[in-house]
């Protein structure tokens, strides 16, 4: 893609949000209030101190993850809708891990436990490629029943074998030595930034940098081509879900051992779903998915803020992100369907 395709792509991108934030203005105005002030006490609310920034860069943090698995899988034309059940699966084996070491000293616990998390996370992802590589399957239909085996699993697992004194449906507490060091004192930022950063970094450089990258990329954009030329098309799709996977799975990792210490039945509100729209209004680009996972941190963290100045619900900010995905999403996802028949 050249710099004036990028120009036209950002370009879309922001004139859907400007779309969207004016409508969502007239639905504001339409309930009485002013849509200056409450974008002004939205804003504020996500940006108006170094706490409220440490917060808001917290809850990007997981959708930028799901975020930038499903980009991943995109690239190699694969539509990783799995990433709920990804991410469950790797929290729940993270988490068993770092209890079943707690003996072990937390240097030692928490690289593992993180590594048996993103483990899980690619298992759980080759499936849908393995299906799609050998039998032709579709990897949504086996993605999303893949969610349901992965979260209703983990929900038996939360409140049977693995479940804690008392009525919550939640695991024990993981040793303090694994948790995940919060950056700034009473927020909810932790070193799970600088695992996404690598991550991101670490995405950019195997997709653009290397030739497995390079021929992952071949073949989403031409898998009949990209096979004629050589390329394993089976690999690279079966790589590119094992990959996605342990992305997914890092969201519901850094989750549980840098806020919660456990894992907490719910725990996710549908992060690997909106991880769809990150990816697709970031236009499947590491740099893209940060900047789309930020906007929608901003908007989540705000809109606490926007309720109570204003008598605008919370929900106002769902349905301006779901006109974003709307906008955005939709042209898109004709597109990729369109390519993919083609293919």
């Amino acid at each position: 893609m050249n710099q004036a395709e990028n120009r036209n792509e950002l370009l879309k991108s922001l004139a859907a949000i400007g779309i969207a934030l004016f409508i969502g203005a007239l639905f504001i105005l339409l309930s009485g209030e002013s849509p200056f002030e409450a974008y002004s006490a939205l804003l504020k609310g996500a940006l108006g101190s170094p706490k409220s920034i440490a917060n808001t860069i917290s809850k990007s943090i997981p959708l930028a993850f799901t975020g930038l698995a499903v980009a991943l899988g995109s690239r190699c034309g694969m539509l990783n809708i799995g990433a709920e059940g990804q991410l469950h699966a790797g929290a729940m084996a993270a988490v068993l891990t770092a209890l079943g070491l707690s003996a072990l000293p937390g240097p030692i616990v928490m690289p593992v436990s993180i590594l048996a998390g993103v483990a899980a996370g690619m298992a759980v992802g080759s499936i849908p490629g393995i299906f799609k590589a050998k039998l032709h399957t579709s990897e949504v239909i086996v993605a999303i029943m893949l969610n349901y085996i992965c979260t209703l699993f983990t929900s038996w697992l939360v409140n049977g074998p693995a479940k804690a004194q008392g009525s919550a449906s939640q695991t024990h507490v993981i040793p303090q030595g694994a948790w995940l060091s919060r950056l700034i004192p009473q927020t909810q930022l932790t070193t799970s930034l600088f695992l996404l950063l690598a991550a991101a970094a670490a995405v950019y450089i195997f997709l653009w940098k290397t030739s497995p990258g390079y021929q992952l990329r071949a073949v989403g954009a031409n898998a009949s081509a990209a096979g004629t030329a050589g390329i394993k098309v089976n690999t690279c799709l079966i790589m590119g879900m094992v990959l996605s996977g342990g992305l997914a799975a890092l969201a519901g990792v850094t989750e549980v051992f840098g806020k919660y210490h456990r894992f907490i039945e719910g725990f996710s509100p549908s992060f690997g779903f909106t991880g769809i729209a990150v990816a697709i209004l970031g236009k499947n680009h590491p740099a893209g998915v940060l900047l789309t996972a930020l906007l929608f941190g901003i908007m989540d963290m705000g809109s606490l803020r926007m309720s109570r100045v204003t008598s605008v619900s919370a929900n106002m900010v769902t349905v301006v992100q779901s006109l974003v995905i709307l906008l955005v999403a939709a042209p898109e996802l004709i597109k990729w369907h369109k390519n993919r028949k083609r293919g």
